[in-house]
């Protein structure tokens, strides 16, 4: 035994084809497995060098004999160091994983197909011990061959090729494992944490035995993060979610939910246990200190939680109306606990929010925004010097929704980037078609730290240059706070493209002098808050006093905004305002005003 097969290609008489000592194999061709090829092509020394460089090794067994031939490649490739010993089927078992839920016999004998004469194949995967049960660890092996039957039909003689793949099973468990476990923590990751969830739910419902979802966020990792680094914020994650799995009884899980967050599975427990399990689990947090690299870091969880399957019907419901909880809880203080409550009002919030989702998606795509112009004139002429452009949103039946009822919701869903796209488009379209046409556009704040809003802007010039020095863009004052640097970069591209810039909503946000000097813009809008019935309060009437001062020692102009009667107009006139703007001078309106109108020569937009 352990001498390479040697398989002749010529025919005995007219039956089948045999080895050189005697052995039935199979006819050469083309249309025969590679093993049984490689068998009949034997001394040709390529295909051999080639089997050896995959770590494929040989075999043929004799069924009734219980011979197994292995070619001489078995020691190196399997690291078998003697295959005499393997010489038969029954040797060759002694070093299988009894472990093993399939074998090479059982798969043969018992596989209950009929060989047609070109063989039944097989392809199995099982452990074997190279040297030995009690020698090494098994190794993980596939054995893929056909098995040939005999005059009664039976299986007589299998060819096949036995190859080792420890190192790619290991590869394939690594890839299931980080399928279904998170690498930080080694809990279940969000998908895993789901089906989990889903079956719970489903057990819950089945046999009347309540759980609970629980969703613990860590507070505050985000100051974590600037104040030492990730890999810090990664130590307290895997430190938070150590603690959280101890706290929990033995039948519960838990998962890595989301970056900062952990879902927790509550098996058998009433809503009393759950504010009990939650206080444990708060406090196994709160009460010591994280040691990490950069020294101990104090950290708390908040924790929001529902009951099932009481609270929720499903998996994704379960993990909406979790969030929820969670975010209430982060809304009190750090280290707080929320359950979920039924709201009928917030339910017909998110029905609404749906509604109109759907709508604004639908007037995108149907071209069913527009604009309306409401003027603002030239406080000593009070006539027109250029229009704010406010958005609506035309239904099909034709009636006109103004932005408040939607632009929240477009902000909440993340919509109001595409919306003001399109708002650009729209009055760079009317400054294009009406040369008399001077215009304002105010832009939310998430696009004004967008580039593509820009580039978009920045293209449409390209063309139409001259049409920059007709637009003035509105950025709110508490946006432009927000991140100074980046307003004050955003505002100087707009300005070298030849657009004028208008802070609204000014006072909102307080600006300092500093900040305003840093800003740079053309143009202040006075939050309309104050001016609306400015004869009527003394407090505000100070206030736009001292905001219009601070606009002129920068040498800006300024807009009184929600003027509504001739005696506010009057005083905001006295205080040397440039511009107003409000019901007192015309609503917003859809028709194009200025095919009529001509800007006051006198305007101080007039030279623009």
């Amino acid at each position: 035994m352990g001498e390479e097969l040697t398989l002749s290609s010529e025919p005995v008489g007219t039956g089948t084809p045999k080895t050189r000592d005697g052995y039935d194999t199979v006819e050469i061709s083309k249309n025969l497995p590679l093993d049984a090829r490689v068998k009949a092509a034997g001394s040709d020394g390529w295909l051999r060098q080639a089997v050896q460089a995959v770590h494929q090794v040989f075999y043929e067994w004799t069924i009734e004999t219980d011979v197994l031939r292995w070619s001489g490649n078995a020691t190196t490739a399997l690291g078998i160091p003697d295959t005499e010993a393997l010489g038969s089927g029954r040797g060759y078992a002694f070093i299988t994983c009894p472990e093993n839920i399939v074998s090479r016999y059982e798969t043969v004998t018992g596989s209950g197909s009929v060989d047609e004469g070109e063989g039944v194949p097989f392809t199995i995967q099982y452990r074997i011990f190279p040297k030995g049960r009690n020698a090494c660890e098994p190794i993980w092996v596939e054995d893929t061959g056909r098995w040939f039957a005999g005059r009664d039909g039976k299986p007589a003689s299998v060819y096949g090729v036995l190859s080792n793949i420890e190192d790619r099973h290991n590869r394939e468990q690594e890839l299931n494992y980080l399928s279904h476990y998170d690498t930080l923590t080694g809990l279940m990751n969000r998908g895993r944490l789901a089906e989990s969830l889903a079956e719970s739910i489903e057990c819950a419902q089945q046999h009347r035995m309540p759980c609970a979802f629980v969703l613990a966020a860590v507070d505050n990792l985000a100051m974590v993060n600037d104040a030492y680094g990730f890999d810090v914020a990664d130590q307290v994650i895997a430190a938070v979610s150590k603690r959280l799995r101890s706290a929990l009884r033995t039948g519960d899980s838990i998962g890595r939910y989301a970056g900062n967050k952990f879902g927790l599975i509550l098996s058998n427990c009433s809503e009393q246990d759950v504010k009990v399990a939650a206080d444990r689990l708060l406090r196994s947090v709160r009460d010591t200190v994280i040691e990490t690299a950069a020294g101990p870091v104090s950290a708390t969880v908040s924790i929001g939680s529902l009951a099932l399957p009481a609270d929720a019907r499903g998996c994704d419901e379960a993990m909406v109306r979790a969030e929820e909880a969670l975010d209430q809880a982060k809304s009190k203080h750090r280290d707080s606990y929320v359950a979920y409550k039924h709201s009928g009002k917030r339910e017909s919030m998110r029905k609404r929010n749906i509604m109109f989702a759907d709508e604004i998606i639908s007037a995108l795509n149907n071209r069913r925004l527009a604009i309306a112009f409401q003027p603002i004139v030239d406080a000593q002429s009070e006539q027109p010097a250029l229009y704010e452009c406010l958005l609506r949103l035309v239904k099909p039946d034709n009636e006109i929704v103004s932005a408040g009822h939607f632009i929240p919701v477009a902000e909440q869903l993340g919509l109001v980037r595409l919306i003001d796209h399109r708002v650009l488009e729209l009055a760079l379209d009317a400054l294009a078609d009406h040369p008399a046409a001077r215009l304002s556009l105010n832009i939310s704040g998430m696009t004004a730290n967008d580039p593509r809003w820009l580039a978009n802007l920045t293209a449409h010039l390209g063309l139409h240059r001259p049409i920059a020095e007709r637009l003035t863009v509105e950025i709110t004052e508490t946006v432009a706070l927000q991140d100074l640097e980046e307003s004050t970069r955003f505002i100087s591209k707009l300005r070298d493209l030849g657009c004028k810039v208008a802070i609204d909503d000014f006072g909102a946000g307080y600006t300092s002098f500093r900040n305003l000097k840093m800003l740079d813009v053309d143009m202040v809008k006075l939050d309309g808050s104050f001016c609306d019935q400015l004869c009527k309060n003394k407090d505000n009437q100070f206030f736009v006093r001292t905001l219009i001062d601070l606009a002129k020692n920068f040498k800006l102009e300024t807009v009184a905004e929600w003027v509504q009667d001739r005696q506010d107009a009057e005083l905001l006139r006295s205080f040397g305002v440039d511009y107003l703007q409000g019901f007192l001078y015309g609503a917003a309106a859809m028709d194009a005003p200025w095919a009529s109108e001509q800007p006051d020569k006198d305007s101080k937009f007039a030279a623009l």
